[in-house]
């Protein structure tokens, strides 16, 4: 970061409102500038002092027993008598959110932040807690409430890989970085990918280690925390169970469709009284306590001392396939709870996670988050090295370790077992009754290729006030796609306006060994492309939609440096703030919407469904609206009356069934890769 930048941040410390915290007296609304600049100066070198000068005043001079709440303080007590009572874990410590205690403290402060009702509160003990917290709570508690506040709709949060790099980037690259620093050379650093080229996984590296792909896995957690208690907060997650099954299906038929793409078998799932045939190694270390652990190739699952044993998740996926096969769960008092119908994936899913809304956890267990701890621990499973936690035991690093993908095929699998237990739909449940598509069409061929790109260091190294940064970066390959449109040509038959839903899919029209896959294996692997709302006047409409409008993606989430600079404009001049673009985080990149492709063309089957959107809308507007969340609107509703993955989420004995309708359309295209851009 340059000198500039710095000073900026200096500059604008200065117009922080100095507010008087009496109980009596109110207190003035902060502008979003001022809440993005907070923000920004309380994560910007977190394991440092605080730089900003208001801030850094506020964190000796703030008495948090004296904000203002909306718990009568409970949280603020609790969290302070901890603190009196040095029971938090120390400062320059790892975390991670599966420990308990560490993940019970870093909630500990995110209740504080979530029921403060002013921001001279919320930034006041943001200020006080950033200088006696350990930095991972920290982080994790900020991100949580910043996500989550009612003060802070309109503030967006900086990218994690340049709030804590370390997490994101090779050991190699961070010792390049410290290099850096102690000469004060202005550095660009490429960073490879963990894996040699004899190392077949290696080929698909990209996509698992793509700080992309990383952010949207550990955003996802923060919109939809497992830890989400609808007794202590301020709404229910519509959907959560479902959710948490359709974002983890996507991410593994899109890990297949990529490894297809780079000529390897599809991902096999993981068993617990098997080997795990592919080891790790990260090359990641913690910025404070050591490497994250290795697995050597075909380790046989252990007991994990204090976690779990290898019979216990043989157990708890026995009692949940025997719930799937009954076609019910038990609840934790014995009521009996139907998952044979739409819904049911939606309570399957809280069971297998297991999250707060689990009716039975104490039966059903954790299968994910234990799962997450069993896989993470291999390297050291009895601690006899005392290796801090593995790569599966956080959301920002699981997705590097090529295991996470074949945990989440294997708890997939289970997912499919249920769907597949459902009825089909029916022709009637299908039809849109009047509406025809006639063609589909591209105005270009779809095109991947590689492309660099560069993130600041600057926060993974070590400082002092006392000399001047200079710019350190890292430079690292991701996948990216040519921009293109598709148009679909449909006649409304009807006399009058409709409202539909246009559903977009795709999967790779033939296995690894060339045999095509059926039309009921390949909507399981089906990749969701785009879900737009229409109005379809009488006669013939020609929709076109951009992949840059895709309501499965979102832009790559806004450098650290652009939203200092952004924040202390906005403030200097009195201006607004304007990051709407950025407002929600929790799609995949942008450039991540097409899967690789080959050079030589790749065939994908496209398929696209228009259903009746009277009937299938929750919220309305949603023609109109250019913030369609895609997992649901900014007050928690889902506004999609459909299950995720509609039509392809049951099974389909006869494909005639759904490409019969004439509503539907089935088209190949080819999918190409560009090794030269």
């Amino acid at each position: 970061m340059k000198l500039l930048v710095l000073c900026s941040l200096v500059a604008a410390a200065a117009a922080w409102p100095h507010f008087e915290m009496m109980a009596d007296s109110p207190v003035p609304p902060a502008s979003n500038a001022q809440k993005q600049h907070d923000v920004n100066s309380i994560l910007w070198k977190v394991y440092e002092e605080i730089r900003d000068p208001h801030l850094k005043e506020l964190s000796t001079s703030f008495d948090p027993l004296s904000g203002h709440y909306d718990d009568d303080g409970v949280a603020i007590k609790r969290l302070m008598q901890e603190l009196n009572d040095h029971r938090l874990l120390e400062q320059r410590h790892w975390f991670s959110l599966f420990n308990t205690r560490q993940r019970e403290e870093a909630l500990m402060l995110y209740d504080v932040l979530e029921h403060s009702t002013d921001w001279a509160t919320f930034a006041g003990n943001a200020a006080y807690f950033r200088v006696r917290m350990n930095e991972g709570e920290f982080v994790y508690a900020i991100y949580a409430a910043v996500t989550h506040s009612e003060l802070t709709h309109d503030v967006v949060l900086p990218p994690l890989y340049e709030v804590t790099p370390h997490l994101f980037t090779n050991s190699e690259v961070i010792q390049e970085a410290y290099q850096a620093k102690m000469t004060q050379t202005p550095a660009t650093i490429k960073s490879h990918f963990t894996g040699s080229k004899s190392n077949p996984e290696q080929r698909v590296a990209y996509f698992g280690e793509d700080i992309g792909m990383n952010t949207h896995h550990v955003t996802w957690h923060l919109e939809f925390p497992f830890w989400w208690d609808d007794s202590h907060e301020n709404h229910h997650i519509e959907r959560k169970g479902e959710n948490f099954f359709w974002v983890h299906h996507q991410l593994t038929v899109r890990f297949d469709a990529e490894r297809l793409s780079n000529y390897l078998d599809p991902v096999e799932e993981l068993h617990w009284d098997d080997v795990i045939h592919e080891g790790f190694a990260p090359h990641t270390m913690y910025k404070y306590g050591g490497y994250f652990p290795s697995r050597p190739d075909n380790v046989k699952f252990e007991d994990v001392d204090g976690v779990a044993r290898v019979r216990d998740m043989l157990i708890l996926e026995s009692r949940i396939r025997d719930a799937i096969a009954h076609g019910y769960v038990t609840g934790k008092d014995g009521s009996i709870i139907n998952i044979n119908d739409a819904h049911g994936i939606d309570v399957l899913g809280d069971v297998i996670e297991s999250s707060m809304y689990s009716p039975n956890p104490q039966y059903y267990g954790a299968l994910h988050n234990t799962a997450h701890v069993m896989l993470g621990r291999q390297g050291d499973p009895h601690g006899k090295f005392g290796l801090p936690p593995g790569v599966l035991e956080h959301f920002e690093t699981a997705t590097r370790d090529p295991a996470f993908f074949r945990l989440h095929k294997y708890m997939d699998n289970i997912f499919r077992e249920h769907k597949d237990s459902l009825t089909p739909y029916t022709k009637e449940e299908l039809e849109f009754p009047g509406v025809t598509i006639d063609g589909i069409s591209s105005n270009h061929r779809l095109e991947t290729y590689f492309e660099d790109f560069e993130y600041s260091l600057i926060n993974a190294v070590d400082d002092t006030t006392e000399i001047d940064d200079v710019p350190i970066k890292a430079r690292v390959s991701r996948l990216n796609h040519k921009d293109y449109s598709v148009t679909l040509e449909v006649t409304n038959h009807n006399d009058h306006e409709v409202y539909g839903v246009v559903r977009s899919f795709a999967w790779p029209k033939y296995d690894n060994n060339g045999v095509e896959y059926s039309f009921n294996d390949g909507r399981w692997n089906a990749i969701e492309l785009n879900k737009i709302w229409v109005k379809l006047a009488s006669g013939k409409n020609v929709i076109t939609s951009t992949s840059g409008d895709s309501t499965i993606t979102v832009p790559d989430v806004p450098s650290f440096e652009y939203l200092i600079d952004a924040a202390n404009e906005a403030l200097s001049s009195g201006s607004e703030l304007h990051l709407e673009e950025f407002a929600s985080g929790l799609g995949l990149p942008n450039r991540f919407l097409l899967p690789k492709g080959k050079s030589e063309g790749m065939d994908f089957q496209v398929v696209v469904l228009i259903s009746d959107g009277d009937q299938d809308a929750a919220v309305d507007g949603l023609h109109d609206s250019t913030t369609f969340n895609h997992y649901g609107c900014a007050d928690g509703k889902y506004p999609d009356n459909r299950p995720h993955g509609y039509p392809l989420d049951r099974r389909i004995d006869d494909e005639r069934i759904i490409t019969g309708v004439s509503n539907f359309k089935a088209v190949t295209i080819k999918f190409y890769h560009v090794e030269e851009h």
